[in-house]
């Protein structure tokens, strides 16, 4: 094989920033990817019939939009649109009645009942600082760069989604709204900084927005693979590895691998003491998903609920907190929280003409074997009497499809692992930079590195960074 300076392993969006990165330096790299299309997260396909497009995984971008690594990229050169539904997110409740996140304060004020100036006083000053905010969040636990946005920002979000919603609000759609959000985090909402996630998302909602990829998640891995083969860079596909001496000779190897298959691609080349932090690598509960194929748009008992291209389904804030906790605990819940994307009404290339899609999914313990589709479809039906009449097709996958369509996806685990206190900044070991491991030349990009998952590539950045200062 022809000789290279960096190999990255994985074309996931931290593979493909990684890869972008030093190629950017002026690096020779191979990106080698185990399946036939780039993507991992952000791969969409058509499974239920011809012509409706589907995400398979990730299908709303908050953090792709506010990525600092990605925003200095012009993926819009490569056909990258974002779209911005009329409304971030909604969360529907008994009776018709409808939190709806908008861009605008005032007009999300407007459904949020007693709450609509306690909700603003929250988010205020953490939407109009947003990228200060991230700046504190993405990457390894550092000095902060913005140290009064942090210690604004730390007053309120180690504190469990429960207590601050509780605290925060006095009606019930505000609280149930901020559970939808914070539930994200795949925890037990009354976990301490479950909150933080609640704040993070919620004020991305009105500063930059939750946008789709127009035609599809696809479309953000192929404008990033685009300009990677512009830089210089090489793609092979079909290619799993399975040790690395499989790999050609490499100043630099970045994987963009969950930490179990880290310790089979190097075997005994990694020291005991590390391999033994890799082990104890904690993965978080499943998902259960499913994408739908319908004849209509979803029959919402609010219509304005069709404004958002994100919905959460679970009715109220115990509601939420109940089903996350059961699911925590190993017991698949009766009534899931269920996060909803509606990609068709805001994107015509989605579905035939008249026709629509729907993707949706709940979270389930840990490599869950339970059939959650009639769950699912109760909790849409709960807030969409008459769901079950439009539907044409539905394709299910549990978390052993999961892992079997992308094997970073353990158990069902989209996120790259728990992303708790005591996993969020050093992951997956605790050494002077989460992105090298003992071996020299060795790094680590995936999302079982800080800032954990999502579609954001910083994950990639940092460990690209890190080659990059070690091997100047």
């Amino acid at each position: 094989m022809t000789q290279v300076d960096a190999v990255v392993v994985g074309a996931g969006p931290n593979g493909l920033a990684a890869a972008i990165r030093l190629a950017q330096a002026g690096c020779a790299v191979l990106l080698v990817e185990g399946k036939d299309t780039l993507g991992g997260g952000m791969r969409t396909l058509e499974v239920t019939e011809p012509g409706y497009r589907h995400d398979i995984c990730s299908a709303i971008h908050p953090l792709g939009l506010a990525s600092p690594f990605l925003q200095q990229l012009p993926l819009a050169d490569y056909g990258l649109e974002w779209i911005h539904p009329q409304a971030p997110v909604a969360h529907p409740l008994d009776g018709g009645r409808a939190a709806i996140i908008e861009h605008d304060f005032d007009a999300t004020a407007e459904t949020l009942g007693p709450d609509g100036a306690a909700y603003r006083r929250l988010m205020a000053p953490f939407a109009h600082h947003y990228d200060r905010l991230l700046a504190d969040f993405h990457g390894p636990l550092r000095l902060p760069p913005y140290p009064l946005m942090m210690a604004r920002f730390g007053v309120v979000a180690p504190l469990p989604a429960v207590t601050l919603a509780r605290l925060a609000f006095r009606g019930e759609e505000a609280r149930a709204a901020f559970a939808g959000i914070a539930a994200h985090s795949t925890q037990p909402l009354e976990r301490m900084a479950t909150g933080a996630a609640g704040l993070l998302l919620g004020a991305a909602a009105h500063a930059g927005g939750w946008p789709l990829a127009k035609g599809g998640s696809q479309t953000i891995s192929d404008a990033l693979a685009a300009h990677f083969v512009e830089l210089g860079g090489t793609i092979q596909t079909g290619w799993m590895v399975t040790d690395i001496a499989e790999l050609p000779p490499a100043e630099m190897v970045l994987f963009n691998v969950i930490p179990r298959d880290l310790l089979t691609i190097m075997g005994d080349r990694l020291p005991a003491r590390y391999r033994r932090q890799l082990e104890n690598f904690r993965h978080g509960p499943g998902v259960f998903k499913i994408d739908y194929a319908l004849s209509e748009p979803v029959p919402w008992a609010n219509p304005a609920v069709a404004r958002a291209g994100t919905v959460h389904l679970g009715g109220t804030l115990a509601e939420v907190a109940d089903s996350e906790r059961q699911m925590w605990n190993g017991t698949p819940p009766e009534r899931p929280y269920v996060l909803v994307a509606q990609q068709s009404l805001f994107d015509a290339t989605r579905a035939p003409e008249g026709r629509h899609t729907l993707w949706a999914y709940c979270h389930v313990p840990h490599g869950c074997t339970v059939d959650m589709t009639q769950a699912i479809e109760d909790q849409i039906e709960r807030f969409a009497p008459g769901f079950r009449d439009c539907v044409i097709a539905r394709a299910t996958r549990d978390p052993a499809q999961m892992e079997a369509y992308n094997p970073n996806y353990i158990g069902g685990d989209v996120g790259g692992g728990v992303l708790d206190l005591p996993q969020i900044f050093t992951r997956p070991a605790v050494r002077p930079s989460p992105y090298s491991t003992p071996v020299d030349g060795v790094y680590l990009c995936s999302s079982s590195t800080p800032p954990g998952g999502g579609v954001h590539g910083m994950c990639g950045f940092y460990a690209a960074e890190a080659a990059l200062r070690h091997h100047a």
